[in-house]
């Protein structure tokens, strides 16, 4: 399996320390060997890192962490290779321009004998999450084939059906984003956590660091991160049932709701 990170903010905000934490699962605390990548958000451009390397040893990765890019919305996954060879075309996330927007997506988890019905966006690598993520903005663009943006609240119908449908075919916990908004859907295993004033102490499951994020930020900061498991050992990290979805908005959960299939353990 692979695990993520997502983070909506309601000001630019640096993930290096959550970013810090998830990378010492690739290779270090955790078997996730088979790549990384992550995408910052920065107004309506995207800055991606990717490499196939273990991100516990990617030099890439540690150029990241000593970049404190701030972003409003970030996606970011470790791999742990189950479908697809280990190269770059298949380290997530994924990108694609739909209604002139960058959309980023990642997926933990694996979806048997999934065969996505041809359309305008093909995958080029050869795994089922980027098949999948072809297969969801082919649903969007057939649903809206107006060339325009759609709002959120218009598709979040079609996206929670697709992600329903996707859950039959397996395990299908993902992140999804325009750079408006971030959505994520679990299947088996996604937590979060919202961050706001009181800020308090925060200290890495994973690797020997500790912040202080009342001298981080400001009274009115908002910050939500999504991870597959916890990246910290005191805070209470809030668990996402089987089926369940958010929409995050500037740090805020803006919906919410539950998929009515059935639950694929």
């Amino acid at each position: 399996m692979c695990e993520l990170l997502g983070m909506s903010a309601n000001v630019p905000t640096d993930i290096v320390f959550s970013f810090t934490g998830l990378m010492q699962r690739g290779g270090r605390t955790g078997p996730h060997r088979d790549g990384w990548g992550i995408g910052f958000y920065e107004g309506r451009g995207l800055r991606l890192f990717q490499d196939p390397a273990a991100s516990s040893e990617s030099q890439v990765a540690q150029l990241v962490q000593r970049y404190p890019i701030k972003s409003e919305v970030v996606i970011g996954h470790i791999r742990q290779a189950n479908v697809g060879r280990v190269c770059l075309a298949n380290t997530h996330p994924f990108v694609r321009e739909m209604w002139g927007q960058n959309w980023c997506f990642a997926h933990n988890g694996q979806l048997a004998g999934f065969a996505p019905l041809p359309g305008f966006y093909r995958p080029v690598g050869d795994t089922d999450s980027e098949a999948a993520f072809c297969d969801l903005l082919n649903r969007l663009r057939q649903a809206f084939p107006e060339p325009v943006p759609v709002p959120v609240q218009a598709m979040l119908p079609v996206l929670v059906a697709a992600c329903a449908q996707y859950r039959e075919k397996g395990v299908f916990n993902a992140l999804l984003s325009n750079g408006d908004w971030l959505f994520c859907f679990c299947s088996t295993k996604l937590v979060y956590i919202t961050r706001r004033a009181p800020f308090g102490p925060a200290r890495l499951k994973d690797v020997d660091i500790s912040v202080d994020f009342h001298a981080e930020t400001t009274p009115n900061d908002v910050v939500t991160v999504i991870a597959t498991e916890p990246l910290t050992d005191n805070e209470a990290w809030q668990p996402y049932g089987a089926g369940q979805w958010a929409l995050w908005c500037q740090g805020e959960c803006a919906a919410q709701g539950a998929s009515e299939c059935g639950t694929t353990e």
